[in-house]
């Protein structure tokens, strides 16, 4: 065979074999039963493929498969269909969904379940994320991304060493999945992880990227390479149907799992009681507390003289609300959503410490409420301004992640992101940083 003629061949053959790699990941349209989704997996085949050729050209800590199954030791992980990128519905919303296996294991002794998620995130999930997103950032048939990550965990049982394999689930909104590829620093991060969902073997989890949170003073795991896992010790996600409804493993479609009711499972609290004889009973209680609290923080927190803090029902919950009044210079004009910002920082943000003071944080007692809500007329003073012009704004937060922003644990934004906005009466997404350097 003449030179140029060999070398044709050879390139010709390296294009077909990459091509024939990046479609071995993504699952076959045919093959999903949906036919909405079907119709996505036909429509955007092309990009499908190449996140599959990106993906597999990525470097992971560890071994990382594409796979159709989840929990395969990586010796069965070689031979198995690695097809997995198709789209699919989670929670009501149309997403790109990934599955793979990770071989990396993590000491159960060494580092506890969320922070053994937030490892396989870094590691896998962002990675995975920073591919996909792009190619769908600006789609409206797209409305989030799931990822569905099995790594393994190395522990005792009676005193005998076991592995087990272990499943990660993280669905980001693509908003959240945004803000998460265009943060600019850890806050920013952790912002958009804030509006994402996690779940380990299907129950709910939190990931803290600066070990904040219930993650902190942990020891940083040292994954090792993990042995084949029994199939007897295998948890969380598996394939549990095909579209020919055999569920044969070689001929299925991968499905997340629904969360599943743990064997010792703990009967969920009854619902906070907010008729209106209980919100009389705790504005009695406290009528003394909230009296002292109004007289001394007034001179900062500028209370609506007609509207004294009282106990409120809002979305099956109790909070205390208090009417202020914010009044900010003619600088920090702009939208409603900048007003919303510079509110926050400027006045509410310094007066939740105070206020919380009022409130002994006791683990082992209830404290009969839930949240705080601070809801404040902004109003905006300079020559320019008209006379009659405000924004109505409210902020709700739990009084969990009041007690995080407190103890300097979490960040203003983490605090936003944890509780709502309303403006004008109308939920809305606030991130300070984008409002306040918005333009008027």
């Amino acid at each position: 065979m003449p030179k140029s003629s060999q070398c044709t061949w050879m390139w010709l053959a390296c294009s077909l074999l990459a091509t024939g790699m990046s479609a071995a990941q993504v699952v076959a349209p045919v093959e999903i039963k949906d036919p909405q989704m079907r119709s996505l997996q036909f429509k955007y085949m092309d990009d499908l493929k190449a996140i599959g050729a990106e993906i597999n050209n990525t470097s992971f800590p560890y071994p990382f498969y594409l796979s159709r199954k989840l929990d395969l030791d990586e010796q069965q992980q070689k031979s198995a269909d690695q097809r997995s990128i198709r789209f699919d519905q989670f929670n009501g919303h149309t997403v790109l969904a990934i599955t793979g296996n990770y071989y990396a294991a993590y000491s159960a002794d060494q580092i506890n379940k969320d922070q053994r998620a937030r490892d396989t995130f870094v590691a896998v999930v962002e990675p995975i994320l920073k591919t996909a997103v792009p190619k769908f950032q600006t789609n409206p048939d797209i409305q989030g991304y799931a990822v569905e990550i099995s790594h393994h965990i190395l522990g005792k049982v009676m005193g005998v060493s076991m592995e087990r394999p272990e499943n990660l689930m993280a669905f980001f909104p693509q908003n959240a999945a945004l803000k998460l590829l265009s943060a600019k620093d850890g806050d920013g991060q952790q912002a958009a992880l804030l509006q994402a969902q996690f779940f380990v073997n299907a129950e709910p989890v939190a990931i803290w990227l600066e070990g904040e949170g219930p993650q902190a003073g942990l020891k940083a795991p040292v994954p090792e390479a993990p042995a084949a896992a029994e199939s007897a010790n295998q948890v969380g996600a598996n394939i549990i149907a095909g579209t020919d409804g055999h569920g044969s493993a070689a001929n299925s479609v991968p499905s997340f799992p629904k969360p599943t009711k743990p064997a010792n499972d703990v009967p969920h609290p009854q619902p906070r009681d907010t008729s209106p004889e209980t919100l009389a009973s705790l504005q009695a209680a406290n009528k003394q507390m909230l009296e002292t609290m109004l007289k001394e923080l007034d001179p900062q927190a500028h209370f609506v003289s007609y509207a004294a803090p009282s106990f409120i029902a809002f979305r099956q919950n109790i909070f205390l609300e208090l009417s202020l009044n914010t009044t900010l210079n003619e600088a920090a004009a702009g939208s409603r959503y900048r007003l919303a910002a510079m509110a926050f920082d400027d006045h509410i943000a310094h007066l939740m410490r105070p206020v919380l003071g009022y409130f002994k944080a006791d683990p082992k007692q209830d404290p009969k409420f839930d949240g705080i809500g601070f809801s404040t007329t902004v109003h905006v003073t300079g020559k320019n301004q008209p006379a009659s012009g405000s924004e109505a704004i409210e902020f709700f937060f739990p009084l969990s992640a009041l007690r995080c922003y407190e103890s300097y644990d979490c960040s203003g934004q983490q605090l936003i992101d944890a509780g709502t906005v309303l403006i004008n009466g109308e939920r809305v997404s606030l991130d300070l940083q984008i409002a306040e350097g918005s333009a008027r």
